[in-house]
């Protein structure tokens, strides 16, 4: 068997923010890698760090010292514009608020990671066709948001997120709006679609019951990054 592909990689990341007078140290001589076809969840306390995190490994945010590469490629080494392409092309988002776009169909949502990286035509809505299928949306491609309910929006985010086959997905507390159930059917959903399409699945969350789902389990505390040991 060939050897895990890594697509995130941080060496000794610390991340400081200036308060006043004082300096707050978030992140602490972190060190991580992430590989292909795994579903890594991340708790942590409220201001732990876990958003912080994210915004470093998808480049929305820099160090303050150390190295975060994302596919290969060293963020601090490329300009905003380059991280906001890498962003664009490599990365799959999924947010609590779902984040749909109100004024475009279901079609339309999922369809926009395909047009921003240049893909357009057959191949395209054939994608979306397929994904919509996959989170049981097949009838609903021409719905608008408004008309749908919270887990369904949040599954149209989470086939938009994967539209373009990225090899990373980062997602902030996706089922923070959901009801206990249709939390954990949108959770089934994606632990599934990030397995089969072997994603790299970041998922940050307050919920210690996702830690039977997850090939690894992360926690941060104090600013450092804690490996769990995962049940068998």
């Amino acid at each position: 068997m060939s050897a895990p592909s890594p697509v995130v990689e941080l060496h000794d990341v610390s991340k400081s923010y200036a308060e006043g007078d004082a300096v707050r140290e978030v992140l602490a001589g972190t060190n991580l890698t992430l590989n292909a076809g795994e579903f890594t969840v991340l708790l942590g306390r409220s201001g732990s760090g876990k958003s912080t995190l994210l915004n470093l490994i998808s480049g929305i945010d820099q160090p303050t010292r150390g190295t975060v590469r994302v596919a290969g490629q060293d963020l601090g080494h490329m300009s905003e514009h380059a991280r906001t392409l890498l962003r664009r092309e490599r990365i799959g988002f999924i947010f609590q608020a779902f984040n749909l776009l109100p004024t475009l169909t279901v079609e339309e949502n999922i369809l926009l990671p395909l047009e921003l990286t240049g893909r357009t035509g057959a191949a395209s809505r054939d994608r979306v066709r397929e994904l919509l299928g996959t989170v049981g949306l097949g009838n609903r491609a021409a719905s608008f948001p408004d008309r749908l309910s919270g887990g369904e929006q949040q599954r149209v985010a989470v086939a938009r997120a994967l539209a373009h086959a990225p090899p990373l997905l980062l997602a902030d507390e996706p089922t923070g709006n959901l009801d206990e159930q249709t939390g954990r059917k949108v959770l089934d959903l994606l632990e599934d679609l990030t397995r089969r399409e072997r994603v790299c699945a970041l998922i940050v969350t307050h919920d210690p019951g996702l830690m039977a789902r997850a090939h690894r389990v992360l926690r941060l505390e104090a600013g450092r990054l804690i490996e769990q040991a995962v049940r068998p």
